[in-house]
């Protein structure tokens, strides 16, 4: 389950592209796969000539066209050769695990949830997502998987796979989750950061999938970012890419659990947003649960602004980066529709306006199961290979 090595050829690179092309349309044409991949067709050929002799794919004539049709002979479709082996994934929140099985495709089949603070309490949300994946698999009858994906909220180092972040995670710090988890299940891992996960689970069956360069903004107890250029997810050189919910915000002193006063997470949270709801709404128990529960004219106005206030930030990302799309997801993301209108909002004020006129900011179309749905998808592209 491990990502190919950085020191895999440029063939087997190319081979691995071209394969995730397939996986990614479902079904596809040579001619679709230059396109995309802007690769020449030789390329192409030689590539779909080597998944086909590893029996990783296979092409069959399409039905139609032909003489006399208009439209000449009809491409052979290739597709991805899926192994008959479940997949699992695990989505570590800040307060909270959520696991699912899914089938040799990555649709889900099982799925089960459990309230933790996983900050603090990082072996115990390991060894309870192990039970909880035992408990699904068993009641499913399913004794092998072809591997697990697990997301993590927080950095990862790319090199060594350790959580080096000691404010953001504090009892993760030092930690392998992959090493850790595949000792608990006894099956593959991948660890992956947590909104890298989300981007990735919008890519491919969300609403990134019009786009090939947008930015993934997961808005809960924690807000990160997942980047994709190019149709694919950009980690950073050590995978710290997105870690966006530290960045200082003037004229504000709440004190953040990275040490520093003022972050954007302390204000646009669902933590903040839920003790702004309860100030304003006397005796209604708002709880740290979402969707909201108290809709109306107020919560609305409490989301708008928290959204303006991340759009000012986000801003500055869009004039850097010059995205496609922001995709906005997680729980506030998820909630009522006037994060997203605010994050808009600022975004048209603060971003260059070329920039911003061809910009979409949009709500993330898998909602709160984006991390867990991406999970699931990567886990059958690594298992395949």
């Amino acid at each position: 389950m491990s990502q190919k090595p950085a020191g895999s050829s440029p063939r087997d690179r190319t081979r691995e592209d071209v394969f995730r092309y397939i996986q990614s349309a479902g079904h596809a044409t040579r001619a679709l796969i230059v396109e995309l991949s802007g690769l020449s067709r030789s390329t192409v050929n030689h590539a779909v000539s080597r998944l086909l002799a590893d029996e990783r794919v296979t092409e069959t004539q399409a039905e139609g066209g032909g003489p006399g049709s208009g439209s000449g002979r009809p491409a052979a479709i290739l597709r991805v050769v899926p192994r008959d082996v479940p997949v699992a994934a695990i989505d570590f929140g800040h307060n909270h695990i959520n696991v699912a099985l899914g089938d040799s495709l990555g649709s889900p089949i099982a799925e089960g949830r459990v309230d933790l603070d996983v900050d603090l309490c990082a072996t115990e949300a390991m060894d309870h997502a192990a039970r909880l994946l035992g408990g699904l698999r068993a009641s499913a009858g399913i004794d092998n998987l072809a591997g697990v994906v697990a997301g993590v909220p927080g950095p990862l180092d790319t090199d060594s796979g350790l959580v080096r972040s000691p404010t953001i995670l504090s009892s993760w710090v030092g930690l392998d989750p992959q090493k850790e988890l595949e000792q608990r299940l006894g099956v593959p891992v991948h660890a992956e950061n947590d909104a890298l996960l989300g981007a990735y689970g919008e890519l491919h069956l969300g609403a990134g999938r019009r786009y090939a360069d947008f930015l993934y903004v997961k808005v809960s107890h924690g807000i990160g970012a997942g980047l994709v250029v190019g149709g694919h997810p950009y980690r950073g050189s050590q995978g710290f890419a997105g870690e966006i919910g530290h960045t200082p915000l003037p004229g504000h002193t709440e004190m953040c659990r990275c040490g520093n006063r003022g972050c954007l997470e302390t204000v646009v949270s669902v933590s903040a947003i839920a003790a702004q709801i309860a100030h304003t709404h006397p005796g209604v128990e708002t709880g740290l649960r979402f969707p909201l529960q108290v809709n109306g004219p107020v919560t609305d106005r409490i989301l708008d602004d928290a959204g303006r206030t991340l759009g000012g930030v986000l801003a500055a990302f869009c004039n850097l980066l010059n995205p496609e799309a922001l995709i906005v997801g997680g729980e506030l993301g998820a909630s009522t529709g006037a994060l997203v209108q605010g994050i808009s909002t600022a975004v048209s004020r603060y971003a260059q306006p070329a920039i911003a006129a061809g910009l979409d900011v949009v709500p993330a179309g898998l909602g709160t199961r984006a991390e867990l749905l991406g999970a699931l998808r990567l886990a059958t592209t690594l298992a395949v290979r």
